[in-house]
C-alpha cells in the first residue's frame, strides 16, 4: 500500500499555531481540530524529523533549540507561501509586507524620502523599515532587503549596487572657532574625533602621505556612538570632528553648518552602497523586485 504524501505546509502551520497559542488545546480551537489530533500531528512531525521540537510540561510548552530553528524557518516559509498566493491571484502585482533593513544615515537621508513615491505606485505593499548600523543576518531578521555600506562578505547574498559616496572629514564652524582648524592630518591628535562603539571594516581614517602611501589615524575622543547619524548630530553640535559619506552631510556642507577639512590629504576613497537580498533574482517576489527597481531609479549619491 502506498504511503500517503505528507502535507509539510499543513504540518508547519499547525506547529506554528501551537507555538503562537501556547498549547495544543488553544491551537486546536483556532484550527477547528481536536486537541488529540493536534498532539498526534506534532508527534508525527517530530518522528519524521527525528528531533524533539517541543518540551512538554503540565503547565506550558517550551521550544527546544531544534524547535526554535524549525519555527523560525516555518514562519518565513508560510509567509512566502502566502505572498506567492497573493501575487499569483493579483497577476503578480506587488503586494504584501516588505521588510527593509538599512544603515541609519542612508535610511534617514535617502531611503525614507523615497517611500512616499514607491507606496503611491504600489499601494498594496506595506513597507516595514528597520534602521541600524549593525550588520544583520537577513534570515534571522526575516528581512527581504538590506542596505549595506562598504565591502560585502556573505557570498550567499545577491547584491545590487546603488552607487558610491566619497568620504569627507568635517567639523562645525563653532568647533573650529574654539579649537582651531587642523592644517595637516598629524594635527588631528590634538582634536576630538568622534568614533563608533562597534568595530568598523577600516580601523581608522585614511589620509594621503606627501611621498605616497596612506596614513591611518584612529578616531579618538570623548564620545562613541552606535550609528552614523548620531555622529553627524554631534559634529553639528560642535563636539568634534567626524568623517562621513558626502551624501550624508552634503546638505550640511552646502548650508555651511559643517566645513570640509584636510581635503589636500583626502585619499579619494569611497563607500559602496548596495542593496542585498536572498536570490536568485529571477525568483524574487514582485514586491522585492519593484522596490529594488525603485531604489536603482531614484537613489542619488
Amino acid at each position: 500500500m502506498a504511503r500517503p504524501e505528507t502535507n509539510r505546509a499543513a504540518e508547519m502551520e499547525v506547529f506554528v499555531r501551537v507555538v503562537q497559542s501556547g498549547g495544543f488545546s488553544a491551537a486546536a480551537r483556532t484550527l477547528g481540530l481536536s486537541p488529540s489530533a493536534v498532539s498526534k500531528l506534532i508527534g508525527r512531525l517530530e518522528a519524521r524529523l527525528g528531533a524533539r521540537l517541543l518540551s512538554r510540561s503540565t503547565r506550558r510548552l517550551q521550544l527546544t533549540p531544534e524547535g526554535l530553528t524549525f519555527h523560525d524557518r516555518a514562519v518565513r516559509i508560510l509567509a512566502d507561501i502566502t505572498a506567492a498566493e497573493q501575487e499569483a491571484g493579483a497577476g503578480a502585482a506587488p503586494r504584501g509586507r516588505l521588510r527593509v533593513n538599512s544603515s541609519v544615515p542612508f535610511g534617514m537621508h535617502r531611503l525614507l524620502p523615497l517611500l512616499p513615491g514607491f507606496l503611491a505606485r504600489h499601494p498594496a505593499v506595506q513597507v516595514d523599515v528597520t534602521l541600524t548600523d549593525r550588520v544583520v543576518d537577513l534570515l534571522e531578521e526575516r528581512a527581504d532587503i538590506a542596505i549595506r555600506v562598504g565591502p560585502l562578505r556573505e557570498s550567499r547574498l545577491v547584491a545590487r549596487k546603488l552607487g558610491e559616496s566619497r568620504m569627507v572629514v568635517v567639523a562645525a564652524p563653532a568647533y573650529l572657532a574654539r579649537h582651531g582648524t587642523p592644517q595637516r592630518p598629524e594635527e588631528l591628535a590634538a582634536h576630538n574625533r568622534i568614533g563608533f562603539s562597534f568595530a568598523r571594516t577600516v580601523a581608522g581614517w585614511p589620509f594621503r602621505k606627501p611621498g605616497g602611501g596612506t596614513l591611518l589615524l584612529p578616531p579618538e575622543g570623548n564620545a562613541l556612538v552606535s550609528d552614523g547619524e548620531q555622529s553627524r548630530l554631534l559634529a553639528l553640535a560642535g563636539l568634534g570632528i567626524g568623517r562621513f559619506g558626502a551624501y550624508h552631510v552634503g546638505a550640511d556642507l552646502a548650508a555651511g553648518r559643517l566645513v570640509p577639512l584636510l581635503e589636500a590629504w583626502n585619499p579619494g576613497d569611497t563607500e559602496i552602497i548596495s542593496a542585498v537580498f536572498i536570490g536568485p533574482g529571477g525568483a524574487l517576489p514582485a514586491r522585492v523586485r519593484a522596490f529594488l527597481d525603485h531604489l536603482a531609479e531614484n537613489v542619488r549619491l
